[in-house]
């Protein structure tokens, strides 16, 4: 389970998130939605323990994130969570499968190249980061938080650099997993197409949560509007 309560964040004189409250339970795929600068991305940084919180509380998986120090907070995310960025933080001298590894290696997953190969890289295993495209470089990303087996998974705009037919291949991959593995799944995103592949949804504006809703029906990759 992860649970905010009251958790309030700033950036010098900028508040950005203003008293947010939020439970998600165990294995809930959940989308963040909201306009850049509503503080989406920012209160995905606080429930994963990137960012420590200024006030309130942050629980995840049953630590509680804000009385961590920073290297508790490292050993926490090592452990249990995995990470999809806009910015796809590859190291350019290893490889595809080189990178993917580092997330495998986390938890002794000998079978990483499976999910090189199903995020459409298969033939690109030896190549280096300066020799994919943005969107290849993006499903490296994702292979790699996937290889790690990861209790949840946090991703921020995943799609962003990713042309429509990829874009859908790979959503469909992460939450098929995600519904085979059981793992927690919480996304980020301005696009509320995406959003319909979600059992909850929370809509944010101006650093609050404005909205909660569940999805009665939950649409696949396949489905959505692009």
């Amino acid at each position: 389970m992860i649970k905010a309560e009251n958790v309030t964040k700033s950036y010098g004189s900028t508040e950005v998130l203003k008293g947010i409250s939020l439970q998600i339970e165990d294995g809930e795929f959940v989308v963040i939605l909201g306009a850049s600068g509503s503080g989406k991305s920012t209160l995905l940084s606080a429930l994963s323990g990137l960012e420590k919180v200024d006030g309130g509380s942050v629980e995840c998986n049953g630590e509680r994130l804000n009385t961590l120090n920073d290297a508790q907070l490292t050993e926490f995310r090592k452990n249990h969570v995995g990470f999809v960025f806009q910015q796809y933080y590859l190291l350019s001298h290893l490889s595809v499968a080189a990178n993917v590894k580092l997330g495998a290696d986390l938890a002794d997953n000998k079978d990483y190249k499976s999910i090189i190969n199903a995020v459409g890289l298969g033939d690109k295993l030896q190549s280096k980061p300066s020799a994919l495209s943005g969107g290849e470089q993006q499903r490296v990303c994702i292979a790699r938080a996937l290889a790690k087996n990861p209790d949840v998974l946090f991703l921020d705009e995943p799609t962003g650099a990713l042309d429509e037919k990829t874009g859908r291949e790979i959503l469909n991959y992460i939450f098929g997993l995600q519904k085979e593995k059981g793992f927690t799944a919480v996304m980020v995103t301005h696009n509320e197409n995406i959003a319909q592949m979600a059992e909850k949804v929370v809509k944010m504006n101006s650093g609050k949560i404005v909205e909660i809703y569940q999805n009665a029906v939950r649409k696949s990759a396949y489905e959505i509007g692009w």
